[in-house]
């Protein structure tokens, strides 16, 4: 896909003539100068084309990748120049990226905690937008100059990227390329777990965790595209507002209140659908949560993700709480569960392609449009993972393959001394904090010290009152 290997013919068969030639450059035995005139002249008409020859495009050819070199941190995904011109296979299409997706599982890639994902070094990314560059033997249904979106299971944070033509999308009318890049993971996703597994029917409830989310947004969408569907929301307060204006009915803040609690108080029966991204406790929370024939669908393990790396901890706590039920629960319950995971279904296109079709056919309709929270350069993508995985976003985090601006670039030092220097500042703060605490204690104990000093004095003070009565 990255083309690194791409190795041009022309380069080889330059090299060949050049040591094809070589002997006769260095005659031992030579006749006199003014004999071989024609020949020399000849040679000295030869050099100039030799140098004026043009290089090959697939040696000079670089575009820019963001690579995963190993797991960890925001800075183990890397802003990397990569040559050579991707090479295409029949069926393929090679697209020129404007847009890409950030989703969550890319931010659970970069700890080592995403099975889809290959070894590093690689490049991630499973959505984008672009322009089709050129098209491969027996592509038909592309050509050079349409607009599409992308999917794959990896490798299209990056300039150019080469992928099958069956996993390309065109953009309709009036969509941009930010919009593009925002719907093929969370509303495929969204439209499958509801409508595939979940059955969504009118006068129905369901229950979106991460409703502000991408996800979220787009299943609260998809949910309003069916009569009468009553929409739970879990989401920090001050995202409440914007969820409830897409869509959602009962807003919950589970930061601050149990969200088993608040369902319970509205629909004590409990939920028909149930859309799970968290796993561990909070999946047995929501199987309790589901009414006779309710559907449980789960599709990730947020709670994994704790910290910039990989916490242990997190995800021994998540597999500890990890649900499982007998067949007989479920055939007693009247209920299902499902389990979801879109990475797993890159083989299964026909079906894929049926889900996006109906999506872009509600697009066009007015009925969903992806929320964009906002855009951020390659530069920039570990302030952009930052705010995602601190869940501030609400809606799509999307990057942008346009250069970042040299003003911006002079820019970004000056902020990252700004954020030393706060820390810095808190550090310093705290440090007072501390300090002023260890006064207060010495005051404190100088206090306590004080009647113990006291004490003898006024046993002293009695002694003599007392003496004195006597005399």
């Amino acid at each position: 896909m990255s083309g690194e290997d791409a190795a041009p013919a022309e380069q080889q068969n330059a090299v060949d003539q050049k040591q094809e030639t070589k002997p006769a450059e260095e005659p031992k035995a030579e006749p006199p100068k003014t004999e071989s005139a024609p020949a020399a002249a000849a040679e000295a008409a030869a050099t100039p084309a030799a140098a004026t020859e043009k290089v090959p495009e697939e040696e000079t050819f670089t575009y820019r990748a963001l690579v995963l070199t190993g797991h960890g941190g925001y800075d183990k995904v890397k802003l990397q120049v990569k040559k050579g011109k991707p090479t295409l296979k029949a069926g393929e299409v090679l697209v020129r990226v404007k847009a890409c997706g950030l989703n969550f599982a890319d931010l659970m890639a970069r700890q080592g905690l995403y099975d889809r994902m290959p070894s590093p070094p690689v490049t991630l990314g499973m959505e984008c937008s672009g322009l089709v560059e050129a098209v491969g033997e027996e592509v038909t249904d592309r050509k050079v100059g349409d607009k599409v979106m992308v999917l794959n299971r990896f490798g299209l944070w990056q300039e150019v990227a080469v992928v099958p033509a069956s996993h390309t999308f065109l953009i309709p009318e009036g969509m941009s390329f930010e919009e593009a890049a925002a719907l093929p993971v969370n509303y495929i996703t969204a439209y499958m777990m509801l409508f595939d597994f979940g059955n969504l029917r009118p006068n129905q409830s369901v229950l979106v965790h991460a409703a502000a989310g991408g996800v979220g947004i787009a299943a609260t969408q998809l949910c309003k595209t069916v009569k009468d569907v009553t929409v739970f929301g879990t989401a920090s307060a001050s995202k409440h507002e914007t969820i409830s204006q897409g869509g959602v009915t009962h807003p919950i803040d589970y930061r601050t209140k149990d969200y088993v609690e608040e369902v319970r108080k509205i629909s004590p029966k409990g939920m028909d659908i149930i859309l799970d991204p968290l796993g561990g406790s909070d999946t047995h929370k929501a199987y309790n949560l589901l009414k006779p024939m309710g559907k449980l669908i789960t599709y990730g393990t947020a709670n994994m993700l704790a910290g910039q790396k990989k916490n242990l901890l997190a995800v021994a706590k998540n597999w500890y709480h990890q649900f499982s039920i007998h067949t007989l629960s479920l055939i007693q319950g009247n209920k299902s569960v499902c389990g979801f995971h879109l990475g797993y279904l890159d083989g299964e296109m026909e079906l894929i392609s049926q889900a996006m079709n109906t999506i872009l056919d509600l697009y066009k309709e007015g009925k969903i449009k992806p929320h964009i929270d906002s855009t951020w350069h390659l530069e920039q993508v570990g302030d952009a993972m930052r705010k995602m995985q601190g869940r501030n976003n609400i809606g799509k985090v999307i990057l942008t393959t346009e250069p970042m601006p040299e003003e911006e670039k002079k820019e970004e030092p000056k902020k990252e001394d700004k954020k030393d220097d706060k820390k810095k500042d808190d550090k310093k703060k705290d440090d007072k904090k501390k300090d002023d605490g260890k006064k207060e204690e010495k005051k404190d104990d100088k206090k306590k010290e004080e009647p113990k000093k006291e004490e003898p004095k006024k046993e002293e003070e009695k002694k003599e009152e007392a003496k004195k009565e006597e005399k």
